[in-house]
């Protein structure tokens, strides 16, 4: 056992940074989906000061900094509680990796505008942030009371060889869900960056095919129906990021379909500690797919974006909290 046992404030500590880590992404995506990324042209100050006027895309750009502020002082504080009241020493060392995770987060902020928003720079602040969400959602999991009573979960296990067999494949599937689900955020990223949004203006149809043609230009009469007269000629890769990003989600879709399947085939075997996630999952699901078809149908309206953002971080969250839960924890061991 751990010395957060006794410890119910450790507990509420790194629930609520993994949640501020959540909130973090869903406001950094209203900078993305306001145009406010160089409202502030400066770092680490803001117009050479701490706090300018919050008028216009300061209040996002600006307001997005100070939270980030506030999410890296909680990782920061959970590092050193973490390394004072718990005894093992890979939470411990979760915690400061953490810390670097959110100061590297915190560099490349900075070089996003210093670099007027990069592409490749913008992408990976984006990913990370999904990574350090994860990582403050695996540490709240390691230190919560649910994960203590799952201790020596793995030789209790062994005695239903039936129900074991069940974990292992539904958690392959869960590792297979994970990993569509990262390349989707991967691809939702590099849309967002590359002004791909609108590349496809109009759903379930593109550019009223089932696949269309990757010419220049050939959405431009479509986009000027469709609100986004202001945006920029469409050009061939940003229907190519936009096309893949629609037909990945076919994959995502796939295999939270297919861990379903394999979850519940025999759910007198499979612990509600799985099946509950996975029933957030499927709504999670169901609702990202509803936002990015509203996304396109609305123009891009900043809410519906950053909302189709936040969702799909909480999706990959769940597909996390489902694994975690499905394996078993040995007695002694770090996961």
């Amino acid at each position: 056992m751990s010395a957060t046992d006794s410890l119910p404030a450790v507990r509420v500590l790194t629930k609520v940074t993994a949640v501020a880590t959540l909130l973090l992404i869903f406001i950094g995506s209203l900078v993305t989906s306001t145009g406010s990324g160089l409202a502030v042209p400066d770092w680490p100050l803001s117009f050479g000061g701490l706090f300018p006027p919050m008028v216009g895309g300061i209040l996002y750009e600006h307001g997005h900094r100070v939270v980030a502020a506030f999410v890296g002082l909680l990782i920061v504080i959970q590092a050193v509680v973490l390394t004072r009241r718990d005894s093992r020493r890979w939470v411990k060392t979760l915690g400061w990796v953490a810390v670097a995770a959110v100061l590297l987060q915190g560099g490349l902020g900075g070089l996003t505008v210093i670099l007027l928003l990069p592409t490749a720079v913008s992408a990976s602040h984006a990913m990370l942030a999904q990574s350090l969400l994860l990582l403050t959602l695996f540490i709240a999991y390691a230190t919560s009371g649910e994960w203590s009573r799952r201790v020596g979960d793995l030789e209790d296990s062994g005695k239903d060889a039936g129900a074991s067999a069940q974990r292992n494949l539904t958690a392959r599937w869960l590792v297979a869900a994970l990993g569509a689900s990262y390349v989707q955020l991967f691809l939702g990223a590099l849309m967002r960056h590359t002004e791909a949004a609108l590349a496809v203006p109009d759903f379930p149809l593109m550019g009223g095919q089932l696949l269309p043609l990757f010419d220049e230009g050939m959405y431009a009469h479509i986009a000027a129906d469709r609100r986004a007269t202001a945006l920029p000629p469409v050009v061939a890769s940003q229907v190519v990021v936009h096309v893949l990003h629609r037909l990945w989600a076919l994959a995502v879709v796939a295999a939270v379909v297919a861990v379903n399947y394999v979850a519940r085939r025999r759910t007198t075997r499979q612990r509600w500690e799985v099946l509950q996630p996975l029933t957030w999952l499927n709504w999670l699901v169901g609702l990202q797919v509803l936002l990015g078809a509203a996304t396109v149908m609305t123009g891009r309206v900043p809410l519906v974006a950053s909302l189709h953002v936040v969702v799909g971080a909480a999706t990959l969250a769940t597909i996390v909290l489902a694994l975690v839960r499905v394996v078993p924890v040995a007695r002694g061991a770090p996961a």
